[in-house]
């Protein structure tokens, strides 16, 4: 229960300052923020399609922040949830429309699985291997291989073999009835994706607090040297870390085309396996802790809209108090490092 408060207490802490730092940016520039705030929360939860759609935007957060959040804990950073995203989309969507005559109960769970591999081998087969065995950084090959993923989705269905015949929009195919996933609230974006989400994250927890694959990943992000030293196999770690996280961000970008845009855009993407990254920093790389900082995360950009329209604040303003938080989070582990540093130092300075 300590270790759950002590977890709980910086990102309450950066988001109540956020809210309080942005008031008083609001102050400044001639606006209301009681008001603003109002508007957002309404925006928001104000009515049950409302509730309905900010849930909604949260599913890919939720699903995107728990493979980030994964890789953080094995001490890795995978930057590139964004292209792992994209192919599981991809894979998600030309199985969705290419297989028919399947039932439901093998249809979606099929293109969901295929899904979670294609994410799981983009992060993990390049960057995974490349990490394990050359020690090549894995900010930059994730990253790289980000943008492979969306240049080919754009070579995909720019006049490219996803394209749907005889059209002039670049966009696929609409996927088969029986691998949509159904909508949970009508006249809402809200579809059953959202318990699979919420299953994952249970999921997530269990293997990363309640098994042995779980703690050894812990322990090479912890101290790569002593997790050698116990025996764990840290390259194998690394590498099915990246895979796994991979394979959360490929299963996000399935669920949302199966439950919400039903075939593949070009340029359909929301920056998701960007804001990931923000949401499991704020949940402080607890499965359970993604849940709520992908809501609030998504409350923002739902809520931001009415509270453009309400309170004549620019929407942009949720962007600054997403800003806001990720910096007084940041902050607060800076201060951290910092303070080892001095302590590492009087221990040296004692020891002389």
């Amino acid at each position: 229960m300590k270790n759950l408060l002590k977890e709980l207490y910086i990102p309450v802490v950066a988001v109540l300052i956020a809210i309080i730092v942005g008031s008083i940016i609001m102050l400044i520039t001639g606006f209301n923020p009681i008001t603003a705030y109002i508007s957002l929360f309404i925006g928001a939860f104000g009515s049950v399609n409302n509730i309905a759609n900010t849930l909604a935007a949260a599913v890919p957060l939720i699903l995107t922040g728990l493979g980030v959040a994964i890789s953080f804990k094995a001490g890795l950073f995978n930057i590139g949830a964004e292209g792992q995203y994209w192919i599981g989309a991809i894979v998600g969507v030309w199985i969705g429309y290419s297989f028919t005559g399947l039932p439901w109960y093998i249809h979606i769970p099929f293109a969901l699985i295929a899904a979670m591999i294609a994410g799981g081998l983009w992060a993990g087969l390049i960057p995974g291997l490349a990490k394990a065995y050359t020690g090549a950084n894995e900010v930059i090959t994730t990253m790289m291989m980000s943008y492979i993923a969306i240049y080919f989705s754009h070579f995909l269905l720019e006049f490219g073999p996803m394209m749907e015949k005889g059209g002039t929009i670049p966009q696929s195919p609409v996927i088969k009835e029986s691998a949509v996933i159904p909508f949970l609230i009508q006249n809402t974006q809200l579809s059953y994706g959202i318990f699979i989400a919420l299953a994952a994250a249970i999921f997530v927890y269990w293997l990363m607090f309640k098994t042995t694959w779980g703690f050894e990943m812990r322990a090479v992000g912890y101290n790569q040297r002593a997790a050698r030293y116990a025996g764990m196999n840290v390259p194998l770690n690394m590498v099915l870390s990246l895979g796994l996280s991979g394979a959360f961000a490929g299963l996000a970008g399935a669920v949302q085309m199966l439950g919400v845009q039903h075939r593949l855009y070009d340029s359909f993407t929301s920056g998701y396996g960007y804001t990931a990254i923000v949401v499991a920093l704020l949940a402080n790389n607890n499965p359970i802790g993604v849940i709520f900082a992908a809501i609030l995360f998504a409350a923002l950009g739902t809520g931001s809209q009415y509270m453009q329209l309400n309170a004549q604040v620019p929407g942009q303003m949720a962007d600054v108090i997403t800003g806001l938080i990720v910096f007084f989070v940041a902050a607060h582990r800076v201060a951290e490092v910092i303070k080892g540093m001095f302590a590492k130092k009087q221990k040296k300075e004692a020891e002389a």
